[in-house]
């Protein structure tokens, strides 16, 4: 009995220099738990010791596979890399020159139309006559001829002009939304980004919570065999160092996913291997006014001025459809020879070469109500765009205020959370501590660095939720 006495005051001594050496060179948020030294038993206590259970160790991260070699990122540099091939991008570029396309078919109404006509004809009988057909009664001689036709719009009323501008205002409005779409690549990029460094911080902290858990399950085993802890003080050990390596195989999948989601985001068809730099140091706080920043988002965002093209292209069109109600006039002109006729009596019917000029005017009179109709349908979708322009507002705005509010809560909890950490460091070095010298039980140690874990968690994630919600708020407003 004396003997146990005397190890346990050396342990307890040992234990107290051991203790404070680790605590003033340990970094911040990392147990340091004290390293006693055990005494040393011989003979036959060392061979009736009973086995304390064994932990497996944590197996290797399966990884994803990669092509090329590590490459250096900033999120700078993955905006202009998911800019240049995203293929939403190529889509949306694609479909705003389509609709610059559109406008050069309105405005083909301006130039003349020319087309050439050949026309051979055989009848049955020459001067034969086509008796059915509405009041045609021509009579067709065998011939053949070419000619060419030109036909001049001279004016349709503005219903021209109306095409022209809607087709423009059109055109306008899908370049909006391909810098629309662009804003939207580039926010994912900076979500998908920081996410990353987000595993990477968590996975770090992970490894670092495997190790410290690691030595105090080693500490705690080493002094189950010598008799001075309790089977139920390894037990506490060893599950908690279990829940530290479920910890580390989740970092190490999210951190996994993080970057395929990435790879995806800038445009490959494979995950590769970046080195993620962060080139952001400094954290700002977010702006104090909130009105301020739904103006800059009605001046500024894209979706707007295309929403707001919409609504004009469409009040165009309405007008272009009511000028349907009033006449067209062309010019019309037509040139051309006849080889070959068949001659009555020595006669040709047709002279060599023929030719006329001529004005047409086309009045519309009566089409069942079709062309009201058409005028109306178009004025109700220029109303539906003028309220579909007010709802976006709306939503742009609530959109602003949410997104600034979510940035000055994430802003608020990188300072909390430090706190929370330095807290929990304390207290696990005073667990530590107590527990080193018997005045509390391995329960309250666990607490405490189950609740060190949860901090260092929660503060390598406020940063970078930060980040992304900053990057949210500045697409919210259209900002560089």
């Amino acid at each position: 009995m004396r003997r146990k006495i005397f190890w346990l005051v050396i342990f307890l001594v040992l234990g107290s220099f051991v203790l404070a050496a680790q605590n003033s060179s340990s970094a911040p948020g990392t147990i340091a738990p004290a390293t006693p030294t055990a005494p040393q038993q011989t003979g036959a206590a060392q061979q009736t010791a009973p086995a304390p259970p064994v932990v497996p160790a944590t197996p290797p991260p399966q990884k994803l596979p990669t092509s090329g070699a590590l490459q250096r990122l900033t999120v700078q540099d993955a905006e202009a890399l998911a800019l240049k091939s995203n293929p939403q991008i190529s889509v949306y570029r694609l479909l705003a020159l389509a609709s610059q396309q559109v406008t050069r078919e309105q405005k083909s109404a301006y130039y003349p139309n020319v087309y050439g006509s050949l026309t051979a004809v055989k009848p049955r009988d020459d001067g034969s006559r086509i008796a059915a057909g509405n009041l045609n009664n021509p009579i067709v001689y065998e011939r053949a001829a070419g000619g060419v036709t030109l036909s001049q719009l001279i004016t349709d009323f503005g219903r021209t002009n109306n095409l022209v501008a809607t087709a423009a205002l059109r055109a306008k409005a899908a370049d909006q939304n391909s810098i629309a779409t662009a804003d939207q690549i580039k926010l994912a990029v900076d979500e998908a980004f920081y996410s990353a460094l987000q595993t990477v911080a968590l996975l770090r902290v992970a490894e670092e919570t495997v190790k410290a858990r690691q030595l105090v399950s080693d500490q705690i085993t080493t002094l189950f065999i010598n008799k001075l802890r309790s089977q139920l003080d390894v037990s506490f050990a060893n599950a908690n160092l279990a829940q530290a390596q479920l910890l580390l195989l989740d970092a190490q999948n999210n951190q996994q996913a993080a970057l395929s989601a990435l790879s995806q985001i800038l445009g490959y068809a494979s995950q590769q291997a970046f080195e993620l730099v962060d080139s952001e140091k400094e954290i700002t706080p977010p702006p104090d006014a909130v009105a301020q920043l739904v103006d800059q988002a009605f001046s500024n965002r894209p979706e707007i001025a295309a929403q707001n093209y919409e609504y004009q292209a469409a009040q165009h069109f309405q007008k272009a459809e009511r000028d349907e109600l009033f006449p067209s006039i062309s010019a019309l002109g037509v040139v051309g020879r006849t080889p070959y006729s068949n001659s009555i009596a020595g006669i040709s019917p047709f002279p060599s070469w023929y030719g006329a000029v001529g004005v047409n005017v086309n009045i519309p009179i009566f089409n069942g109500f079709l062309y009201p109709a058409r005028s109306r349908e178009a004025g109700l979708r220029a109303q539906a765009g003028e309220e579909q322009l007010r709802d976006l507002k709306d939503r742009i705005a609530n959109d602003v205020r949410t997104s600034w509010l979510s940035a000055i809560n994430a802003y608020n909890r990188i300072s909390v959370t430090q706190q929370f950490v330095d807290q929990t460091n304390q207290a696990v070095d005073l667990s530590q501590t107590r527990y080193n010298l018997g005045l509390s039980s391995i329960v309250e140690l666990s607490q405490a660095e189950l609740q060190q874990t949860e901090a260092q968690i929660q503060f390598a994630a406020a940063k970078y939720q930060y980040r992304i919600a900053q990057s949210i708020l500045r697409f919210q407003i259209a900002a560089p």
